[in-house]
């Protein structure tokens, strides 16, 4: 087998699917699992785990011709799926404990001035230090451990990529603004749970219209 497309299809028809089956299990469209049986685009990395589940076998064993190979059309979207499993484990980690600091700043900020009658300034400079320090956790891990794009990031990937950044932006100065001014920091913490909101629903207004531009 040479290609990448070529095994994909025939670990499809072993299994007795068609492309609409597939397609359903993974939650992509008919025309992306054709793409890859044609090798016009590779599947994303997000794909392969659940991909190699639906046909019984490994990440390894999906690869394992084109380890031999140079059969991807081209080498900079090659993706060293143990190496981005570790990539990827890291940056969840560093996510994590950024948020945990991130709650444990507002819980700091909420005792250390009413309970602990702490001076607000120095209660409220150990406050920011903290934030400081995860937001650079945050910052640091998603920077190091950075996904590789693959073939399928498109110019709409692109675009709703650029939204959310800019929208992140806004929020952040919307929401420091507001909290030094009312020092209501348990309060305002709300507006991450509302942006993030707003990015699933953008996620999901991209996926539809993806979805109907292929159809």
């Amino acid at each position: 087998m040479n290609n990448l497309g070529e095994r994909l299809f025939k670990l499809r028809r072993d299994k007795k699917l068609s492309q609409e089956e597939v397609a359903e299990k993974l939650n992509v469209t008919r025309q992306t699992v054709s793409k890859w049986e044609t090798d016009q685009s590779l599947p994303d990395f997000d794909k392969v785990v659940p991909l190699c589940e639906l046909y019984g076998i490994t990440p390894d064993e999906l690869f394992i011709e084109l380890k031999r190979k140079d059969n991807f059309k081209n080498n900079e979207f090659i993706i060293d799926l143990e190496e981005e499993k570790i990539k990827t484990s890291k940056k969840a980690k560093g996510i994590a404990i950024g948020v945990v600091l991130y709650f444990f700043s507002i819980v700091w900020i909420m005792i250390s001035i009413p309970v602990m009658n702490m001076n607000p300034i120095v209660a409220s400079a150990i406050f920011l230090l903290i934030c400081g320090i995860s937001t650079g956790i945050i910052i640091y891990v998603c920077i190091k451990y950075k996904k590789l794009k693959t073939i399928n990031e498109t110019a709409s990937d692109k675009l709703r990529n650029q939204i959310s950044n800019v929208v992140a932006i806004i929020v952040t100065i919307i929401y420091l603004i507001i909290s030094f001014k009312t020092m209501a920091w348990h309060l305002t913490w709300i507006m991450w749970v509302i942006f993030g909101l707003f990015e699933e629903i953008l996620k999901l207004i991209f996926m539809l219209r993806s979805y109907k531009d292929e159809k």
